[in-house]
C-alpha cells in the first residue's frame, strides 16, 4: 500500500522533499569523499614542476572538479534541509545554478588564455560543454519545481548524478595527465642520463 506523501498534517512540499532524503545522502556524501580525494591528490602532486608553473591550466581543469562536487554537495544538503515550501528550495537551486553557468563561462575563457595545455576536443566536451549543459539543466529543475515537482525533483537528480560522474571523469583524466606527464619526464631524465 503506497503512502501519501502529504499526510499526517505534514507540508506536502516537505513530505516531497523528505522521499529523496536517502538519494541525497548518498549523493551529497559521495560528492565530498570524492572532493577530499581530489584535495588528497592535488597534494601529492603538487610538488610536480609542472602543476607549479601552470596555475592557469590548474584553475581551468582541476579546480572546477572540485566546484562541481561541491555544487552536487550543496544540492544534496538544499534538498536535505527541512524547507517548507518548494519556492524556497527552488530558490537556492536556482542561485546555484546560475554560479555554474556563469563559472563554466569563466573556466572556458580561462582554458583558451592557458598555454601550458592545448585542450582537445574532449576536453572542451567534459571540462566545459557537459558541465554547462548540467547547469542549465539543473535551472531548468529549479523553475520546474515551482510547476512539477515529481518530475523536475527527478531531473535534478539526474543532473546532480551527471555532476559528479562529470566530476569523477575529469579528476581521473587530470590525475593520469599528470602521472603521464611524471612519468615521461623520468623516462627522459633517465635517458639523458645514459
Amino acid at each position: 500500500m503506497a503512502v501519501d506523501p502529504c499526510a499526517a498534517g505534514a507540508s506536502c512540499d516537505a513530505a516531497i522533499l523528505a522521499t529523496w532524503a536517502n538519494f541525497y545522502v548518498i549523493v551529497g556524501s559521495s560528492a565530498g569523499a570524492l572532493t577530499g580525494l581530489m584535495f588528497v591528490v592535488i597534494t601529492l602532486v603538487a610538488g610536480i614542476e609542472r602543476l607549479r608553473t601552470s596555475s592557469d591550466a590548474v584553475s581551468a581543469f582541476s579546480t572546477p572538479t572540485i566546484v562541481h562536487f561541491c555544487v552536487a554537495l550543496v544540492v544534496a544538503a538544499s534538498i536535505s534541509a527541512p524547507w517548507r515550501r518548494l519556492e524556497h528550495v527552488a530558490g537556492v537551486l536556482g542561485i546555484a545554478s546560475l554560479y555554474g553557468v556563469v563559472y563554466v563561462a569563466r573556466i572556458t575563457i580561462s582554458a583558451r588564455r592557458q598555454s601550458v595545455f592545448q585542450p582537445e576536443r574532449e576536453d572542451w566536451i567534459w571540462y566545459m560543454i557537459l558541465p554547462f549543459v548540467a547547469y542549465v539543466l539543473m535551472l531548468g529543475s529549479a523553475c520546474a519545481l515551482l510547476w512539477d515537482a515529481g518530475p523536475a525533483l527527478f531531473a535534478l537528480a539526474g543532473t546532480v548524478v551527471f555532476l559528479v560522474l562529470i566530476g569523477i571523469h575529469n579528476a581521473w583524466d587530470s590525475v593520469t595527465y599528470v602521472a603521464l606527464g611524471q612519468y615521461s619526464q623520468s623516462s627522459e631524465s633517465s635517458g639523458r642520463a645514459e
